[in-house]
């Protein structure tokens, strides 16, 4: 059997192949849109992609699965289990419903589907046996439903998907996976999350990237909650200091459930003159500086938003952009194509080109204030988007917390008759969130250094 594990840090998202190297069979499993990679890996280790599948709808990513069976003709495997309001919707002719307990052969592989609800009602977990080696079980690819040391957050469709009381519903379904599929397994079998840490889909992820049941029955904080019966207290501590849930996640939901927009062929990424940028700006596009932190204060193109060129581009595009507004990049010739890449993973798919270097754009400074400063602006209003969990830890006298990740959802709550300060814990997310709000009109400073430089002032 051939295994392979693909990972974006971004997103703290694992996508998995496993292949028959005997029949050149190969199956992918949560792909993410972005599909060169796994079509790449096929091809160099002499496998064919005929089989996809995904262990839920997801709702911090646009799944490639749709595009990855459609360039490939290969089976769509997906969940027909948990109710009609999250069933899938959409059918390409290549579709095929998986049930609780079902098993299918991919070469000399044998997948079995195990429905494990909680984190979603129809969540997939698959068994996998490597049958030339044996009858028993190898490893489970457990998706969003056991991690390392933590589990899937069953709020989601609560926090941004619109549901009603449904959190509840599915720590009693994670209490019932857990004890009647995932504990009745041996000890040796390898768990194979769909996350890592930094994900928002559970509280206290592991770094590394996979665990056994044996283990996770031995140490995990739920295992002697369940094998008691305990479902209250197991309950109680499932729900409790969950982080804030972006509201992005609620449109990758219904995307993700009703079928991502094909990709398909795509062109080349067109360097724009100043003349089509400007025309395109007034028209409603928005300007994405990608730029790094500093460069951005210095010299903010006027209507841009700041997110740079790092670890959590993908993220904090899906926190601040919405897909219906074209986008353009501020991004040297090398990287516009890659970012352009990356934010098809939150489904903000109209880049429609680039420039390189912010010399023709109009500009304003944007430098923060200091700790220091901040008594000259007794009226402001202090703007935290931190986590309700690090505003809990302590925050600033009066302020409001609102997480970044809701800000676009909230713009109407804020004033537009007083100044806002707006900080995180060291400046990096409050820069992209302070941008947004510069665009959209606001009256906006930011607070250098965050939180961690405030506190510190109260030690000297």
């Amino acid at each position: 059997m051939y295994f392979q594990r693909f990972y974006d840090a971004d997103l703290a998202q694992a996508s998995y192949m496993l292949g028959c190297q005997k029949t050149g069979e190969c199956l992918v499993v949560d792909p993410v849109r972005d599909i060169a990679q796994y079509l790449d890996e096929a091809k160099r280790q002499k496998l064919r992609v005929t089989h996809v599948t995904e262990t839920h709808i997801h709702a911090d990513y646009l799944s490639g699965s749709r595009e990855l069976a459609k360039a490939t003709g290969a089976k769509l495997l997906l969940s027909d289990e948990g109710g009609e309001d999250w069933h899938y919707t959409y059918d390409d002719g290549n579709r095929i419903s998986l049930h609780d307990g079902e098993t299918f052969m991919v070469g000399n592989v044998r997948l079995q589907a195990l429905h494990t609800p909680g984190h979603t009602p129809e969540h997939m977990s698959f068994l996998v046996t490597d049958l030339p080696r044996g009858d028993t079980p190898s490893m489970i690819l457990t998706g969003d439903f056991v991690f390392v040391g933590d589990l899937g957050r069953p709020d989601l469709l609560d926090e941004a998907a619109g549901g009603q009381d449904t959190r509840s519903t599915g720590a009693r379904q994670m209490f019932a996976s857990l004890r009647d599929k995932f504990l009745t397994l041996p000890d040796h079998v390898q768990v194979w999350p769909g996350h890592g840490s930094g994900s928002a889909c559970g509280k206290t992820l592991g770094a590394v990237p996979t665990t056994t049941v044996g283990y996770e029955r031995a140490l995990s904080w739920w295992s002697k909650q369940v094998e008691q019966g305990d479902e209250e207290g197991f309950t109680q501590e499932l729900l409790s200091g969950q982080p804030d849930a972006p509201l992005y996640y609620g449109r990758m939901k219904t995307e993700n459930r009703d079928g991502p927009t094909l990709l398909g062929e795509t062109k080349p990424l067109e360097e724009l003159t100043i003349e089509n940028i400007q025309a395109r700006l007034a028209a409603g596009a928005r300007l994405l500086d990608t730029r790094r932190k500093e460069e951005h204060h210095a010299a903010a193109p006027v209507g841009s938003i700041h997110i740079p060129d790092g670890g959590t581009l993908e993220t904090w595009s899906g926190w601040l952009m919405t897909p219906e507004r074209e986008v353009i990049l501020l991004a040297p010739r090398d990287r516009a194509e890659g970012v352009r890449r990356r934010l098809w993973m939150v489904g903000l798919d109209h880049v429609i080109g680039f420039i390189s270097t912010a010399e023709e754009l109009e500009t304003v400074s944007a430098q923060p204030i200091s700790v220091r400063e901040l008594s000259s602006h007794p009226d402001a209003l202090i703007l935290d988007v931190r986590t309700k969990t690090e505003y809990e830890g302590g925050h600033l006298p009066g302020a409001r917390q609102l997480h970044a990740g809701r800000l676009p959802w909230a713009l109407d709550t804020l004033p537009r008759d007083r100044e806002i300060i707006v900080h995180c814990q060291g400046g990096a997310r409050s820069a992209a969130a302070a941008s947004l709000l510069r665009t959209e009109g606001f009256d906006v400073l930011e607070l250098a250094g965050g939180y961690d430089a405030w506190a510190k002032t109260l030690n000297t």
